[in-house]
């Protein structure tokens, strides 16, 4: 019997790779983004300072969330909370493609919806979701802060609309993080403070009085991350705020201690996967 042929996988659209970015100065406390086709498209660990939620709008892929791994599909809504480290990431070279809404969390617990919250984001319980109702709504969405002819109060008034059933879709419980040595915790403070200066490793563990087996042990247990990730991290975070602002690139890249420019480009397309160039247009 003769073998079957192979598979040939379908060409990449490079147009279709490239991620689609959307703000707007008006509504500050939201941006959106969106790619047709994932199948280039790979993202290291990584986190956030805001809240992330989105949908896979096609095909399948990787979701890792802290320790966790999840084969997803289609109709599928993530939900990272601020500081969760997570990926995603295409599976055997299959398309994919999603939408992604990044929302700042003291907007959202400023919504009103629970007396009891008193304006502190509650962290959320899921990290994803089979609803159909949070899908349509998620996409709706984002279809609404693309559009060019929808006026900024409508888009406000949706934003809020959706957050709302969100939060009512998901449900009130919420995830309790392992409460972190405060040892472990001024590890953390120090690297947020010093981010954009040269860290030694004896440095953070002077700041922490731990030895330096304890502290990548430990700070790795509760942040996912070892302290060099969480800082790789804490610097991309500042670098896409500073894109948004418009600085130039070379300048950001200098800023942030990166040793040049193409070693940003690199380190910051592997946490984002988008160049500075991408996200900044």
């Amino acid at each position: 019997m003769p073998a079957s042929p192979a598979l040939t996988p379908l060409p990449v659209d490079p147009a279709c790779a490239i991620p689609r970015f959307w703000r707007d100065a008006q509504l500050p406390f939201i941006e959106a983004r969106s790619i047709a086709d994932g199948r280039k498209v790979c993202y290291a660990r990584h986190s956030h300072e805001i809240f992330s939620i989105g949908a896979i709008t096609s095909g399948r892929c990787n979701y890792l969330h802290e320790k966790t791994s999840h084969g997803i599909g289609a109709g599928t809504v993530v939900v990272m909370n601020p500081g969760d480290v997570h990926a995603c990431n295409p599976v055997d070279d299959q398309l994919w493609s999603y939408v992604m809404l990044y929302v700042d969390a003291q907007w959202l617990a400023g919504l009103g919806l629970d007396e009891a919250q008193s304006g502190v984001f509650q962290p959320v319980a899921a990290t994803h979701s089979q609803s159909p109702e949070l899908f349509s709504g998620l996409t709706r969405l984002y279809a609404q802060l693309v559009d060019p002819h929808l006026d900024v109060l409508a888009k406000h008034e949706a934003a809020i609309v959706f957050f709302a059933m969100m939060q009512q879709a998901l449900g009130s419980p919420v995830v309790l993080r392992k409460v972190a040595s405060q040892r472990v915790e001024r590890a953390a403070e120090y690297i947020d403070a010093h981010y954009l200066r040269t860290i030694r490793l004896q440095d953070i563990c002077e700041a922490a009085s731990l030895s330096e087996a304890y502290l990548i042990r430990a700070f790795e247990q509760h942040y996912h991350m070892t302290p060099h990730a969480y800082l790789i991290n804490r610097r991309i975070q500042h670098a896409q705020t500073q894109l948004r602002e418009g600085a130039p690139i070379a300048d950001i890249a200098q800023q942030t201690g990166f040793a040049d420019q193409a070693h940003f480009q690199r380190v910051f397309k592997k946490h984002l996967a988008v160049t500075p160039g991408q996200y900044k247009a």
